[in-house]
């Protein structure tokens, strides 16, 4: 399996698609939401592997390795 570099920027880009939180980056989800999905199950495909790697990101306190991240591509997108 190969890494994909690009991930990260579009684990930042991504937003929830339905549910209680619908319209919000996942970056910016609660983890009592994100523990609910772990213990519940991640959905299938890109979504699923962008919210179990939120959830990682969040239990482990390594939110800060998104902020340049999140400025730089929000930044960019905003500009319109």
């Amino acid at each position: 399996m190969e890494f994909d570099q690009t991930f990260l920027i579009k684990l930042v880009q991504a937003k929830m698609p339905f549910g209680q939180y619908e319209g919000w980056y996942i970056t910016g989800l609660p983890v009592h939401y994100l523990e609910w999905f772990s213990r519940q199950g991640f959905p299938k495909g890109k979504l699923g592997q962008y919210l179990s790697t939120m959830y990682e990101i969040k239990i482990n306190g390594l939110e800060d390795i998104l902020k340049p991240i999140i400025k730089s591509v929000r930044n960019n997108q905003n500009r319109f």
